[in-house]
């Protein structure tokens, strides 16, 4: 444990010229939140290294892992076995202990909430409000998103690539880096996530509002139909469908996954349910009344922010806020609902539904602060133009009062 942390502390001051440089390029930082933030993920990282020691844990089979190969890049797969190529040189050549494995990895996950909070504040014009309280600073402390994230697994990396994805795609042309590292990190663990995020991206900048080139936005679209039929078929593979009958395979496939959740403890009958039901389970359960375990009582306070956030667009307000949204909040929109609508087909676990539904949350929680800034900025202009029209109206009497 020593060498862990040994480890962390140098990863702390490793992050600062990064975050230094961040703070340069965007002056609204504060580096001692992220600094927070990032103690605040260690910690957790901690409770989880706690928790694998009395709970069964894939973290301990990928560190164990670099043993089987002889080679490398006989792991550089899609899926599961590129989390043990990225473990391979930092266990077998530099040594790295299953501790320091696990904090390691922890800190790529710290990497994805500074770029998800990044995303967020460049994107608002306000900070939007929880009782008084800095919500964006809320969602990025959440307890169950950032223990999922603390561990040598695929939760950490494919979050901090949805981030750097995400990040980039807010300015694609000065932020390629993190599009192609993204892009790279999400095919390379889910490639169905980067084929809902390509299809959102076109989607979203064809119907934003901004205005951009008409070529800028084919440009885009053009790039995200190539990439989304260039993974098309490794993806129906990657999932266990055939390509030549794809209904009836996902059909099939879908059975057998809710057929192996359910018998691990946690188990769903989701198959029975409604598809709103179904949305509603995956979004917002466990609740108080159904929590298995500790965890689940924690999650399931997370999961009454989740319940009042999203109770906030059930407002007529929303749809008129949608169609003129930004392409960023229509990209963020067609992502969670995608990824919604493909999970509730295969998840009947509330222990896989926890650990899978914190990719996607803050796509959502985006898109509802987004509508609570849009709701603000419109009062003040609405207020704005109120005064304006009472000034000019007291300036007209005044002028034919011959004052």
């Amino acid at each position: 444990m020593l060498g862990a942390a040994l480890l962390v502390l140098f990863l702390f001051f490793l992050s600062q010229p990064i975050l230094g440089n961040l703070q340069k390029e965007h002056k609204w930082i504060k580096a001692g939140l992220l600094n927070q933030m990032f103690w605040y993920h260690m910690f957790f990282g901690l409770v989880y290294w706690t928790y694998s020691q009395f709970n069964r844990s894939d973290s301990i089979m990928y560190h164990a892992s670099y043993k089987h190969y002889t080679n490398w890049f006989d792991a550089f797969v899609p899926g599961t076995l590129f989390i043990e190529w990225i473990n391979y040189p930092f266990a077998k050549w530099l040594g790295f202990n299953y501790d320091m494995m696990m904090f390691f990895s922890a800190w790529v996950g710290f990497w994805g909430f500074v770029y998800f909070y990044l995303f967020m504040k460049e994107n608002l014009r306000f900070n939007p409000k929880f009782e008084g309280w800095d919500a964006i600073t809320i969602f990025m402390f959440l307890p169950n998103m950032h223990f999922w994230t603390a561990s040598l697994g695929k939760g950490a990396y494919i979050f901090a690539g949805l981030a750097f994805l995400t990040y980039g795609l807010s300015w694609p042309q000065k932020r390629i880096f993190h599009i192609a590292l993204g892009s790279f990190i999400c095919y390379m663990i889910r490639p169905h996530i980067l084929f809902a995020v390509l299809i959102g991206m076109g989607v979203g900048f064809v119907l934003g509002r901004e205005k951009v080139p008409l070529y800028q936005k084919y440009a885009v679209v053009i790039f995200a139909i190539g990439m989304s039929v260039y993974v098309y078929e490794d993806l129906l593979v990657f999932l266990g469908y055939d390509p030549n009958n794809v209904v009836a395979s996902f059909e099939e496939e879908s059975a057998l996954n809710r057929g192996r959740l359910q018998t691990s403890g946690s188990g769903v009958d989701m198959g029975s349910y409604s598809m709103p039901m179904k949305l509603f389970t995956f979004w917002f359960r466990p609740l108080f009344i159904d929590s298995p375990n500790v965890i689940g009582l924690v999650v399931s306070m997370e999961n009454a922010l989740y319940i009042y956030m999203f109770s906030r667009i059930v407002n007529k307000d929303f749809l008129k806020y949608i169609r003129i949204a930004p392409a960023m909040v229509k990209m963020s929109a067609v992502v969670f609902i995608s990824i919604s609508l493909s999970m509730t087909f295969v998840m009947s676990n509330l222990g896989i539904i926890i650990r899978q539904k914190s990719q996607i949350m803050y796509f959502m929680l985006f898109v509802i602060v987004a509508f609570m800034d849009w709701q603000k900025t419109t009062r003040i202009k609405k207020r704005g133009e109120i005064f304006n029209r009472i000034v000019e109206e007291e300036r007209r009497r005044l002028a034919e009062a011959g004052v």
